[in-house]
């Protein structure tokens, strides 16, 4: 079995994104790697088919509970063997995980940094095979990255404890080139191979909103949405309660989730959030790390986060899917100074006391560098990929910026101006100071402290404020001026040598909304293809994937994604083949519940014959155009068998009704007849007299009559995934009798 096969059959994809089977291919020769990919492009398939390919255990240590969870359920549910071992576990619970890992069931076991220093863990290590190990997350290792924790470090102690040294292969989605580095450094990472996919998210449109009234903003964006699930985050908890209380009177369906709420409460209305209950979640950026929901359509930050790693990560929770999912900053003058307060009061435990004032410059030049996203007129995405090193020499025509008529204004005297009153200043003033100097504005702060003497006094009083402010903005980014990171910062001289050059100019932008041609056709989804029915279906896919997911005690999306039930609703499959063509569609799902969306396709172009549920736009290539999916309109009749059909039926001494029903459709040779259901069956036996439906707990269950009972149907207890017991009903070789001559009796139609 090769990695294509894996690939295929439990994650049902065709063929590997970008450079992930190049590093699947290093991990199996035994080669360390280091990728840094995108949220939504894969990184966990480059270490989960590997690690059903090497010969023993693959251990990933992951820093969250609910990450490990996830990823646990997914790989489950896909047919592959794993576990998790944290604190939300039970020392019994642990130990037979240690068991069963130790006897082989598992292929991968998920295991929180803390835990790799204990010593049931260090003497489970000992005695079992461990292929590789696979640090997520990999930038929480640099004391440089946004995200450090110390608890990190000891994976390197474990590593070089074992008698064996393993592949050891770090995936990260953000990290600056100085993480990168760091990352390789401290995991001691030998000759890897350093894999860069690239940090854009096609899919993701960026835009930055200047609001005064941001309450508002949210109500109608949501309004606007009512059908999408979103998160929307905010800088403190007090936002974060007035945000929830606001939406909830408006009637929105909405969650929060903050750390001063007990615990319970965050997880329920975690979960609540995961299961789509509450599709729209209010939230800090407690929240979020490890939540691998795929169908969030948008993210809202109320307030500018502290860094661009911070927003990235946290605007990357959107459309991991694929789909087109927006990502909204709304920024004032504020919330710099939110911000800066929360940096002054960072807790710094564990860090050596000689690192905090070089942690603290770092934080506030990603501060300003996060001030200039909010104020650049330039292309968005631009922004964001020249800051992890991605070069972009065409703006993206699929952002906020990139749709606003922009009006050029060279500022170089300006800018010399400014320089002049830093100058005079002697760096000892910060920004507001250095504002109202250059506007000439009449405060007695100004002339307490003598600026009202200053050659540059009243300069640039032609100028609005908000001019300045993107000028110097901008200057700090270009190193004109710099910026202290001092809890009352200061701007001092940078390297102004450039500006002595005649031919230097700065050209600062400002714009107003206009239309773009072409923005609507850059913002596609998948579901854009779909027609009024293939919405129809699409929606009926939705609502058997909900009932499943309570069935199961699973997120929907781990059932199936969304962009796997639009391709489903495009290709309207019938059959296990063609099921099987859908992406996202593994062996293990379609065993799992295959048969259920078959049946739902199958019952609805029965009852839409001729239905077409898809178009594609003409402007696609030819490799993308699809053919729509029509089904010649022909008079079916209900099921029947011909006399020769129900010779062919394989008794069995009891058989559950789901295979009795696929033996029926599998020997039927009526080319005119509807498939059955397990639904028609049980109906049949029903007025027969054998069974019957019951209310039990709140439940609809289905049970055996005496006179089902005296035939011999039989019934047995089986387990849940979530651990909930259930009933099923077993029919013996005389009702798989009754039912087959039944169907090769019915009349012809």
């Amino acid at each position: 079995m090769d990695s294509h096969v894996i690939l295929k059959q439990y994650f049902g994809y065709d063929s590997f994104k970008s450079r992930q089977e190049e590093l699947i291919n290093s991990i199996l020769d035994g080669k360390d790697v280091l990728a840094v990919m995108p949220t939504g492009s894969g990184k966990s398939i480059c270490y989960q088919v590997p690690a059903m390919l090497l010969s023993g255990i693959t251990i990933v240590i992951s820093p969250l509970i609910s990450l490990m969870q996830d990823q646990v359920k997914a790989l489950n549910e896909a047919g592959i063997h794993a576990g998790y071992i944290n604190s939300s576990l039970t020392e019994r619970q642990i130990s037979k995980v240690y068991d069963l890992a130790s006897e082989g069931m598992y292929k991968i076991l998920y295991v929180a940094p803390e835990r790799l220093e204990t010593y049931d863990f260090t003497n489970f290590a000992s005695k079992v095979d461990i292929s590789m190990v696979t640090v997520d997350e990999a930038h929480c290792i640099s004391q440089w990255g946004q995200d450090f924790r110390p608890s990190y470090l000891k994976i390197v102690d474990f590593i070089d404890r074992l008698d064996k040294r393993p592949v050891v292969s770090a995936f990260t989605a953000t990290a600056t080139e100085e993480v990168k580095t760091d990352i390789a450094c401290v995991l001691k990472l030998r000759e890897p191979n350093i894999v860069v996919t690239g940090y854009d998210r096609e899919n993701l449109y960026f835009n930055v909103e200047s609001v005064k009234r941001k309450d508002e903003y949210v109500t109608e964006y949501i309004k606007k949405h009512p059908d999408e699930s979103g998160i929307i985050y905010c800088a403190t908890r007090k936002s974060v309660d007035m945000l929830y209380e606001m939406l909830s009177a408006a009637g929105v369906s909405v969650s929060r989730y903050h750390a001063g709420m007990n615990s319970e409460d965050r997880k329920r209305n975690q979960n609540d959030f995961i299961y789509d209950i509450t599709p729209v979640i209010v939230a800090t950026n407690a929240f979020g790390m490890g939540i691998d929901k795929s169908n969030v359509r948008f993210v809202i930050h109320y307030n500018m986060p502290q860094s661009m790693e911070n927003y990235y990560q946290e605007a990357g929770r959107a459309g991991r899917d694929g789909e087109t999912s927006e990502c909204i900053l709304l920024f004032s003058a504020q919330d710099i100074m939110i911000n800066k307060f929360l940096l002054e009061h960072k807790d710094f435990t564990g860090i050596p006391y000689e690192d905090i004032d070089l942690i603290k410059q770092r934080d506030a030049k990603r501060l300003q560098i996060m001030e200039g996203y909010c104020r650049t007129c330039g292309c968005l995405r631009q922004f964001i990929l020249e800051y992890f090193g991605e070069k972009r020499d065409v703006p993206c025509n699929n952002c906020g910026n990139c749709h606003k008529e922009f009006t050029q204004t060279d500022m170089t005297e300006d800018a010399k101006l400014v320089i002049n009153c830093v100058w005079e200043t002697k760096g000892r003033y910060g920004l507001n100071i250095v504002l109202g100097t250059l506007l000439g504005a009449n405060r007695a702060r100004l002339k307490e402290l003598g600026t009202i003497n200053y050659k540059t006094y009243g300069a640039l009083k032609h100028r609005s404020e908000q001019e300045l402010r993107l000028l110097i903005s901008r200057m700090i980014l270009d190193g004109y001026l710099y910026q202290s990171a001092e809890k009352y910062s200061v701007l001092r001289m940078g390297n102004i040598d450039p500006l002595k050059d005649p031919d230097t100019r700065i050209i600062i932008r400002t714009f107003k909304e206009r239309e773009v041609e072409g923005r609507a056709q850059s913002r596609r989804r998948s579901t854009d293809s779909l027609t009024r029915a293939g919405y129809e279906l699409f929606d009926i896919l939705r609502q058997l994937r909900l009932t499943i997911a309570g069935e199961e005690g699973l997120p929907p999306y781990i059932i199936f994604s969304d962009k796997t039930l639009i391709d489903m609703s495009v290709k309207t499959p019938t059959d296990k083949d063609s099921i099987l063509s859908v992406s996202g569609v593994g062996e293990a799902k379609y065993e799992k519940y295959g048969d259920r969306f078959i049946e739902a396709v199958t019952a609805f172009m029965e009852k839409y014959p001729g239905a077409v549920t898809a178009i594609r736009d003409e402007s696609e290539t030819s490799e993308e155009k699809y053919t729509p999916r029509k089904i010649t309109k022909t008079h079916k009749v209900p099921f029947y068998l011909n006399p020769e059909d129900a010779e062919r039926f394989e008794y069995k001494d009891l058989y559950l009704i789901s295979e009795i029903k696929e033996q029926l459709n599998s020997i039927t040779s009526a080319e005119n007849a509807k498939h059955i259901f397990g639904t028609d069956i049980f109906r049949l036996l029903t007025g027969m007299g054998y069974v019957e439906e019951k209310e039990v707990d709140g439940r609809t269950v289905q049970i055996r009559t005496e006179a089902g009972l005296s035939k011999g149907i039989e019934t047995a207890e089986k387990i849940s995934k979530i651990g909930n017991t259930y009933t099923v009903l077993l029919y013996p070789r005389s009702i798989q009798k009754e039912i087959v001559e039944h169907y090769a009796g019915k009349e012809r139609v």
